[in-house]
C-alpha cells in the first residue's frame, strides 16, 4: 500500500506541473509573439521482484516481474510553430514569417525575442516595450549598410538632416522641330532648377536657336537676373535623319565655378545614342525637356518604413529616401533548447550558439511591418490538456484514498 502511495503522489505532483504549464499557456493566450508548452512525462525506478529466467532443455523461459514506483516530469518543450499576424499599422511594429528572433540587448545581456511591438525612446533608440534596445547595423552617411560590422543599437533620429547636393548632370530630351525657321528665329527655351552646394534652387535656362540647316545653337542664363553663362559644345548638329552627331560625346557644359555656388561642372546630357529619351530634330512640335537630373536640397526625416529584410528607409522632406539602419536576426541550431528570461528567450547550452545575420538569408524568415504576431497557443488542445490534467490528478487522488482504505483494513484485522 505505501508503494502505491508513492506512486500516485508522484503522479499527483506531475499532473500539478501539468496544470502549471496549461495554466501558464492559458494566461498567454494574447502574449504577442508567446510560444506554448508541454509537458513530457516519464516512469522512475522500477522494483524487480523477480528477474527473467533463461530457457533451457526442460523449462522454458520466464519474464522478470517488475512493479514501477511513479512518473516523474522528463521536460518541458516549447512549441515553435508560426503564430497568426495581427495587422496594426504602425510602422515599427514587426512579425517575423518563418525562422528566427529579434536581437535584443537587455542590461547588457543578448536576448532574443519573437515579440516586434518595438517603439523608439527619447534618444531615437529602437527599443521593445521593457526597454531593450533592438539590434543591428547603422547605416553609413551614404546610405550603404555593411553588414560584416558587430551589431549593435538601431537608431532613428527624428527630425535627421540629409545634406544637400550640388546638381551635376542633367539629361535633355525630346525633339527640336525640323520645321522650324531661320526667319524668323526660331528658339525653344527650357528651365532646369539646380542647387548649389548649399541646396539652394537656381533656375537655369537654356535656349536652343536654329542657325542653320539641320544646326542649333544652345546659350545659357542662370537666377533671376538672367546672368549670362557660357555653354561649352553649344553647337548641336544632326543628320538628314533628325540624329545628332555633334557634339560627338552628346554633352554640353557649364564649367566649374561659371555660376556662384556651384564649386563643380555642370554637364547637360543629350541622351545616348540609341536611348529612347535622345534628343533629335524630327517634324512635329518642339518637345525638348528635362528627362533626369541630379542634386537635391537639405532634407529632413519625415518618417520611415522597414522592408522584409529588415532594412529601414528614411523618406525625407526633400523627397528622397535612404538607407538608415538593417535589424538583425538569429537563429538557433535547437531553438527548443533556448531559456525563456523574463518575456524572452536566451542561449543555453544545448541551443547552440546565435546565428546573426539578416531577414530571408540563412534559414531566417522575413519580416512583416506593421503586423505583430500573436501567440500560437490553440485554446481547444489547451483546454483538452487541462481536462486531462484533472482527470490525472483526480485519478491518483483516487489512487490514494483507495490504499488509505486499505491500510485501514489491515489495522481493523487486530480487532
Amino acid at each position: 500500500m505505501i508503494r502505491a502511495m508513492s506512486s500516485a503522489l508522484s503522479g499527483l505532483r506531475n499532473h500539478q506541473l501539468m496544470l502549471d504549464v496549461v495554466g501558464n499557456d492559458i494566461a498567454n493566450v494574447s502574449t504577442i509573439g508567446f510560444k506554448g508548452s508541454s509537458t513530457i512525462f516519464s516512469d522512475v525506478l522500477t522494483q524487480t521482484i523477480r528477474g527473467a529466467g533463461a530457457p533451457t532443455a526442460l523449462v522454458g523461459g520466464t519474464n522478470s516481474s517488475q512493479v514501477g514506483l511513479g512518473s516523474r516530469l522528463a521536460g518541458t518543450v516549447q512549441s515553435f510553430t508560426q503564430g497568426s499576424l495581427q495587422r496594426t499599422g504602425r510602422s515599427s511594429d514587426l512579425a517575423i514569417q518563418g525562422d528566427g528572433f529579434f536581437v535584443i540587448d537587455s542590461n547588457g545581456s543578448q536576448m532574443y525575442t519573437r515579440a516586434g511591438a518595438f517603439t523608439l525612446d527619447a534618444a531615437g533608440h529602437l527599443t521593445t516595450q521593457d526597454g531593450g534596445l533592438v539590434q543591428g547595423w547603422q547605416a553609413a552617411a551614404s546610405g550603404q549598410i555593411d553588414t560584416n560590422q558587430p551589431i549593435g543599437p538601431i537608431q532613428i533620429r527624428v527630425g535627421d538632416l540629409l545634406a544637400p547636393v550640388q546638381t551635376g548632370k542633367v539629361t535633355v530630351g525630346g525633339n527640336l522641330s525640323a520645321d522650324a525657321t531661320l526667319v524668323p528665329v526660331t528658339a525653344t527655351t527650357l528651365t532646369v532648377t539646380g542647387y548649389d552646394e548649399q541646396g539652394v534652387a537656381i533656375p537655369i535656362n537654356v535656349k536652343f536657336t536654329k542657325t542653320a540647316a539641320n544646326q542649333w545653337t544652345a546659350t545659357g542664363t542662370y537666377g533671376a537676373a538672367q546672368t549670362v553663362v557660357a555653354l561649352t559644345d553649344n553647337v548641336l548638329t544632326f543628320d538628314g535623319a533628325g540624329e545628332l552627331t555633334a557634339p560627338a560625346d552628346r554633352d554640353m557644359n557649364i564649367a566649374a565655378g561659371a555660376i556662384p555656388g556651384f564649386p563643380g561642372a555642370i554637364t547637360l546630357s543629350l541622351g545616348g545614342a540609341t536611348s529612347p529619351g535622345r534628343l533629335t530634330q524630327y517634324a512635329g512640335k518642339a518637345t525638348v525637356a528635362i528627362t533626369d537630373q541630379n542634386g537635391s536640397p537639405p532634407g529632413s526625416l519625415q518618417s520611415f518604413s522597414i522592408s522584409q529584410d529588415g532594412v529601414i528607409v528614411g523618406s525625407y522632406s526633400n523627397g528622397l529616401a535612404k538607407s538608415i539602419a538593417q535589424l538583425s536576426m538569429a537563429v538557433f541550431t535547437n531553438p527548443e533548447g533556448l531559456e525563456r528570461a523574463g518575456g524572452a528567450w536566451r542561449a543555453s547550452a544545448n541551443s547552440g550558439l546565435a546565428q546573426v545575420g539578416v531577414a530571408g538569408a540563412g534559414g531566417r524568415g522575413l519580416l512583416a511591418a506593421g503586423n505583430l504576431e500573436m501567440s500560437n497557443v490553440d485554446l481547444a488542445e489547451e483546454f483538452t490538456r487541462l481536462i486531462v490534467a484533472q482527470r490525472g490528478f483526480q485519478g491518483n487522488a483516487r489512487v490514494i484514498t483507495t490504499s488509505d482504505e486499505i491500510l485501514q483494513e489491515v489495522i481493523s484485522l487486530k480487532r
